[in-house]
């Protein structure tokens, strides 16, 4: 069984989107649900979802590791044409995850007490990001 998840972000952060996830594994059984973002420039992550200053530490950090190619420090990427914010965020989705496997038990993913599936935009404008999810019970 197979959907596409289409999630719009407004620039950096994550953007939770468990529950359409959960509706679609809901009442299929057990099997491994994989799910692939189709972008260069966004990550998918399982991080927590009690406490939003968690996200905004992660975005704050994954900022100051890889800035804008503006910023001195990244003088030398090359890659500079299609916005500064453009390559750091090809950079910080080869270092997070883009794809994600979470077993599913009795229709209900396994996912620890306070945990969430999220969309990690790296972009600084909008964008409609689309993310494949595949079920094999």
């Amino acid at each position: 069984m197979q959907t596409t998840f289409s999630i719009q972000t407004r620039g950096p952060g994550l953007y939770e989107f468990t529950a359409d996830v959960a509706r679609f594994v809901s009442g299929q059984g057990d099997g491994l649900l994989t799910l692939l973002i189709r972008h260069t420039s966004a990550s998918l992550l399982i991080q927590e979802n009690a406490d939003p200053e968690v996200q905004v530490d992660l975005q704050n950090y994954f900022h100051r590791l890889v800035p804008p190619t503006n910023d001195p420090s990244m003088a030398y990427l090359t890659h500079t044409y299609e916005g500064p914010d453009d390559m750091p965020g090809h950079i910080k989705a080869a270092m997070l995850p883009v794809s994600l496997s979470i077993p599913v038990q009795s229709g209900h993913m396994m996912l620890g007490t306070w945990q969430g599936i999220y969309v990690f935009e790296h972009r600084n404008a909008p964008h409609r990001r689309e993310i494949a999810a595949h079920f094999s019970g």
